[in-house]
């Protein structure tokens, strides 16, 4: 991916580019990611302007390897680090002491993540009907 820069990505619409980032920066996916990378976007430009002093905007001509690099880097007192540190939080007893915004944030996330599972598994299962259809046409199965 070292090839590509960020002004590509950033043209790609969102359902292309969340395919393309489903994977970590080493190509794992990523079960328990705590952001994303085109909702959080905001706060990933704010965290990395507060961090480094890079307006990600006047760079976009950045490389994919250097924008992971900056990405990984950033610390839990910025913007992103702050609510991904209350979306991993598993701890009840520190969560029973949350704001009802930090709770709000924490429902939300898990919501969304609940959902974003949900369609992914129907995606597979409608992949995987369609792979058995080809599979039986192909080898006289029917189908």
């Amino acid at each position: 991916m070292s090839k590509y820069c960020l002004r590509g990505f950033l043209r790609l619409s969102p359902e292309s580019l969340m395919r393309k980032l489903l994977r970590d920066f080493n190509g794992q996916s990523q079960p328990n990611s705590w952001y994303d990378l085109y909702d959080d976007w905001p706060l990933i430009e704010a965290s990395i302007a507060a961090q480094y002093s890079i307006r990600i905007r006047q760079h976009g001509d950045m490389s994919w390897d250097e924008f992971c690099a900056l990405l990984s880097g950033l610390m839990p007192e910025t913007p992103l680090g702050s609510i991904i540190a209350i979306r991993a939080e598993n701890d009840a007893k520190v969560r029973k002491g949350w704001s009802a915004d930090q709770r709000r944030i924490y429902s939300d996330w898990r919501k969304r993540s609940a959902e974003r599972k949900l369609v992914d598994h129907e995606e597979l299962l409608d992949s995987m009907k369609k792979m058995e259809a080809e599979m039986a046409r192909l080898f006289g199965g029917g189908g």
